[in-house]
């Protein structure tokens, strides 16, 4: 099993598509349906064996959760806040801009 490049919190951007967003879960390998895999073209749909990302997620026109594959995934550094509105529901914003997991309690 391969370790996460990135974490929960981390800002990101696709490698290829126009959009970006905040991790807030993680998936050590391929943990959807195959409906949703097989939606994708062969030619460029992603290898099972990596971690995939749930992103809370936008773009230029609006806001969506999106699930990612490691390899289209690069570091966002542009510092802008991401607008999605669940934001405040899984993060707490730090005074560095950083989003901080809020805490979870457990049953």
């Amino acid at each position: 099993m391969k370790t996460a490049k990135f974490s929960i919190g981390q800002v990101v951007r696709h490698r290829v598509f126009p959009f970006r967003g905040v991790i807030f879960d993680v998936d050590p390998e391929f943990a959807n349906t195959e409906e949703w895999y097989d939606a994708i073209p062969a030619a460029v749909r992603p290898r099972r064996d990596q971690p995939f990302y749930h992103l809370l997620a936008e773009n230029s026109e609006t806001e969506y959760v999106a699930y990612v594959s490691e390899q289209n995934l690069l570091e966002d550094s542009s510092g802008e806040p991401v607008r999605h509105p669940q934001v405040g529901e899984y993060f707490d914003k730090t005074p560095d801009g950083h989003y901080a997991p809020k805490a979870r309690s457990s049953h």
